[in-house]
């Protein structure tokens, strides 16, 4: 490889990885955020935490490299203008079909990680993700209460057990909330009883009491009794979507499946890969930058094409899912315009005008 293509793709190496370190710190705090709430929801087992936020960040990474491919180039390009290097580089004949080699040695391999995570990786992770949770929900020391602290349910109520025996089952100084619209249920026991019925979650106190009335205001109806045994429900997690979900589902089992929502699901896998190749080489066009031009326009516009095409891409999945255009048509109506937009506007870039009036 000659000391130009490496240098170029060196540097362009360089920026890629710095914008997906901070594009991925940035995603790994909005994950973290929003298990921590679904724990705080009740939907998610604690001790999951750490394995679903690697396994959902996986899962993003089709849409946040392709982000990272374009941030990178530009910032990568915008310097080489900003110094100078690329009109000496155009100056000894080195144009965009010569830069072509060098560009195409860093995002060939990062489309290819693309496509790994879009059509494999990705729907591996969220399927055994979502494993990981009805599998924890399963299990009731992991799902239900834990002794000495008060968990939340998925409900919105709060559970509390001071005791409770190995195999989770056997209860002890249990208090339990809940909130029916503007009415408040409160009941206490000396011990309880956790079981599955049907595969439901059911809790069953024994000898306590039990408090019933409004949340609310100056109205005292309230309702006191003691009972010997007191059998409730309690809310399950949020294990609504199996794992025959089209998008759990892996790609080949995508591929002969006619309904309308596999099929949204396989245009959706399939687009990331091709988005990524129509930014990589809208990059180049875009950086290009004058002595005293503002390096940071480019970038605002390039972030702009980004989102626009990533809002077509979700509303286009959804007409899919919809059945509201063909399933033929996919997502081609949106990449192929945007990959030839791309292709023409990089082999337009650096040519000279032609003066007015010149033949």
């Amino acid at each position: 490889m000659p000391k130009l293509d490496r240098y170029l793709s060196a540097e362009f190496a360089r920026a890629v990885v710095a914008a997906l370190v901070v594009l991925g710190m940035v995603s790994l705090g909005g994950l973290f955020a929003d298990l921590i709430g679904e724990m705080a929801r009740g939907k998610l087992p604690p001790a999951l935490l750490l394995s679903q936020l690697g396994l959902r960040l996986l899962g993003y990474l089709p849409m946040i490299l392709p982000l990272a491919l374009l941030l990178g180039l530009l910032l990568a390009v915008g310097r080489l203008y900003r110094d100078s290097e690329m009109y000496v580089l155009a100056a000894v004949g080195v144009g965009p079909a010569r830069v072509l080699r060098p560009l195409a040695g860093v995002v060939l391999p990062v489309l290819l990680v693309i496509a790994g995570c879009s059509l494999w990786l990705g729907p591996w992770a969220n399927r055994l993700a979502r494993g990981m949770v009805i599998e924890a929900n399963k299990n009731l020391l992991v799902a239900g209460l834990e002794p000495g602290r008060f968990t939340p349910l998925s409900n919105g109520g709060v559970a509390y057990a001071g005791e409770m025996s190995n195999d989770g089952t056997k209860l002890a100084r249990v208090f339990l909330f809940r909130e029916r619209g503007d009415r408040i249920d409160v009941a206490t026991a000396r011990s309880g009883e956790l079981y599955r019925d049907h595969g439901a979650r059911v809790l069953a106190l024994l000898d306590g009491f039990r408090v019933e009335g409004p949340a609310a205001g100056p109205d005292l109806d309230y309702r006191l009794m003691r009972y010997r045994r007191n059998e409730m429900e309690l809310p399950t997690a949020d294990d609504t979507r199996q794992l025959n979900d089209p998008e759990l589902l892996p790609t080949p089992a995508l591929l002969g499946n006619p309904a309308p929502a596999a099929q949204a699901e396989l245009h959706w896998r399939i687009a990331p890969p091709l988005l990524a190749l129509a930014l990589a080489l809208l990059a180049v066009p875009l950086a290009r930058s004058g002595p005293r031009q503002s390096r940071y326009g480019a970038m605002l516009l390039a972030f702009l094409v980004y989102l626009v095409s990533l809002f077509l891409l979700v509303l286009g999945t959804q007409w899919l899912a919809e059945g509201r255009i063909p399933a033929a048509a996919g997502l081609w109506w949106l990449l192929l315009p945007l990959l030839a937009l791309a292709a023409w506007l990089y082999a337009r870039d650096g040519r000279l005008a032609r003066p007015k009036g010149a033949k």
